[in-house]
């Protein structure tokens, strides 16, 4: 089983670096609907996270970013200490500290205002500076490391004989992949997509960030002394 592989002697400070990673995980979350919830001329229907960042209240966005990327890098601290040193694990933590830069990255690089946000500039589907590419640049590792990182523990999971595990991770690589496609798609102005772009980009990181928070739990459980 999966425990087997687990290190049970683990301290208190890596308990609380795995602790990191659902905290990130639902302050992120939290944050962002209440933000969008609250925004003039703001919809999280149609546009993007990222758009939060914009205007005289943008700063508690790029906090957003800035706070929640740290503890989740924090957390692969803790996926790191509380698993055996394979080769497997080892890309599986790195991968999920790429995802916790890379919303840190989009948090001190705004976007621009494109996709339609805010509506008094022009329509913009992609970003026009280098602030904003970099945001996209930073941004892409949270759509990609986390999903590869589902896959890999996948193939973990199936290998120590959890199926439970193995299915509900590949269930979430896929899942984030597909609805990250759908929202990109929506976001390049595409009819039937354009209106419900945010909810695709949003389903997209409740999948991946989901899993980060159960996979946490998972391991705290399974290598709570006996």
């Amino acid at each position: 089983m999966f425990t087997m592989i687990l290190n049970k002697d683990l301290n208190k400070i890596t308990r609380r670096l795995l602790v990191c990673g659902p905290v990130g995980c639902i302050l992120f979350i939290g944050s962002f609907f209440i933000q969008g919830a609250f925004r003039e001329g703001y919809t999280a229907l149609r546009f993007p996270i990222s758009s939060l960042s914009i205007g005289d209240f943008g700063w508690i966005q790029r906090a957003n970013f800035v706070i929640s990327g740290s503890l989740i890098f924090l957390f692969a601290f803790g996926l790191r200490f509380s698993t055996m040193t394979l080769k497997g694990f080892i890309w599986i933590s790195r991968l999920i500290g790429a995802v916790g830069l890379g919303l840190v990255g989009a948090g001190i690089f705004s976007s621009d205002p494109v996709f339609g946000y805010p509506m008094s500039a022009p329509l913009a589907i992609a970003q026009f500076t280098v602030h904003g590419h970099l945001h996209d640049f930073f941004s892409i590792f949270v759509f990609i490391c986390l999903p590869i990182a589902c896959f890999k523990f996948r193939n973990r999971f199936k290998k120590s004989g959890d199926k439970w595990w193995a299915t509900y991770s590949l269930i979430s690589g896929i899942g984030m992949l597909v609805a990250f496609f759908l929202a990109a798609i929506g976001f390049k102005q595409i009819a039937g997509f354009v209106e419900v772009a945010g909810v695709f980009q949003r389903l997209s990181l409740i999948i991946g960030f989901a899993w980060i928070i159960l996979l946490a739990l998972h391991i705290i459980k399974a290598t709570e002394p006996e």
